[in-house]
C-alpha cells in the first residue's frame, strides 16, 4: 500500500470523525465543543486538499470522500445546531408550529447536501465558489449559540434565540449555500502578492477581528467575506469595461 497516497484520505476520515463527535456535543448542548471539533474538522479538510496536490495523489475516491465527510461537519452538524436553537425559541408552547418549527432548521443539512453534490459536477470552481462553502456556513451557525452565551448584550441574546430571527438566518443560509454568487477562495497556491493580496488582507483582518472580538469576530468574519467577494466582483466586473 502507497502510505503517501492514504495521507489526504486519512486526514480526510479524520474531518468525519470530527463531525460525529460535534453532533455527540450538540446533544449534549455543549456548543462551545461542539463548535472546536468543526474547527477541528475544516482545518482537516483544509490539509486533506493541500497534501494531496503536494503529493500528486488526488483521486476520485478521495473527492467522493471529501463531500461525505463535510456533509457530516458542515452539513448534518449546523442543522443540528439550528433544530436545537430553534427548539430553545420554542420554549414550552405547544401549538402546532412551535412543535414542527425546529425541523425547519434540517434545511441547511439539505442545502448542504445540494450543494457538495453539485460542488463535485461544478467545472467553474476549480479556484473559487459559486455560493457560500458548506464550511464557512458551518461556522456561522455554530458561532450562534456561542455569541449568545457570551453577549453581555441582552438583545443580541434575546434576537439569537427569537425564532423569526433564526428562521431569517435559515432561509438565508439556504440561500447562500446555492445562490449563484462567486466568492473568492482562500486557498493560497502561490507567493505573488497581486494575485492573493485580496486572501492576505482578508486573513490578516479576520486574525484582527478574531482577537478584539473573540467568537463574536465569527458570524462577522462570514458577513465580510461575501461582502468582500461581492465588491471584489463589481471592482473585476468595473474594470473589464
Amino acid at each position: 500500500m502507497n502510505l503517501k497516497k492514504q495521507v489526504p484520505n486519512l486526514l480526510t476520515l479524520l474531518n468525519l470523525f470530527s463531525g460525529c463527535v460535534a453532533i455527540l456535543f450538540v446533544l449534549q448542548s455543549d456548543f462551545t465543543a461542539a463548535f472546536a471539533c468543526v474547527c477541528l474538522g475544516i482545518f482537516f479538510d483544509f490539509f486533506d486538499g493541500f497534501f494531496a496536490r503536494l503529493f500528486q495523489v488526488s483521486s476520485p475516491l478521495g473527492l467522493q470522500l471529501d463531500s461525505l465527510a463535510d456533509m457530516v461537519t458542515s452539513g448534518v452538524v449546523p442543522g443540528l445546531v439550528m433544530h436545537s436553537l430553534l427548539v430553545e425559541s420554542a420554549g414550552n408552547s405547544t401549538t402546532l408550529f412551535a412543535q414542527f418549527m425546529p425541523y425547519m432548521g434540517f434545511l441547511i443539512t439539505l442545502a448542504s447536501c445540494y450543494r457538495l453534490a453539485n460542488f463535485n459536477l461544478d467545472i467553474r470552481q476549480t479556484d473559487s465558489f459559486i455560493g457560500l462553502p458548506t464550511p464557512a456556513n458551518a461556522l456561522f451557525i455554530l458561532s450562534l449559540p456561542l455569541v449568545a452565551i457570551h453577549s453581555t448584550s441582552f438583545i443580541v441574546f434575546e434576537l439569537l434565540l427569537n425564532h423569526a430571527v433564526l428562521l431569517i438566518i435559515t432561509i438565508t443560509s439556504v440561500y447562500m449555500l446555492n445562490a449563484e454568487i462567486p466568492l473568492f477562495s482562500l486557498k493560497i497556491k502561490g507567493s505573488n502578492w497581486k494575485t492573493y493580496k485580496l486572501q492576505l488582507v482578508f486573513v490578516v483582518y479576520s486574525l484582527v477581528l478574531l482577537g478584539f472580538l473573540k467568537i463574536t469576530a465569527v458570524p462577522l468574519i462570514i458577513i465580510s467575506y461575501v461582502l468582500a467577494s461581492v465588491v471584489n466582483n463589481l471592482w473585476f466586473t468595473k474594470s473589464k469595461l
